[in-house]
């Protein structure tokens, strides 16, 4: 399953993790997405995003009627 949140698009990110010696070996930085269920009422159904603790914010401070307006937009699957 893919770490992609749907609402503001965060992907893992890649970076060196650096030893007290200074060595570096590669790391990844995933975003903290989760499944979480919202109740859309212009829908008069529940709908199940994958989203990053960032887009729980945004969902909470724009509405999840504009979120998921702007995710129909892009065409993508709920």
């Amino acid at each position: 399953m893919s770490q992609r949140c749907q609402v503001i698009g965060a992907v893992p990110r890649f970076g060196k993790s650096v030893s007290p010696s200074h060595r570096r070996t590669s790391r990844r930085f995933d975003p903290d997405v989760q499944t979480k269920r919202y109740f859309v009422p212009s829908l008069g159904r529940t709908v199940r995003l994958r989203v990053s603790t960032r887009g729980m914010r945004t969902i909470d401070h724009r509405g999840i009627e504009a979120v998921v307006a702007e995710i129909h937009a892009r065409r993508e699957k709920i």
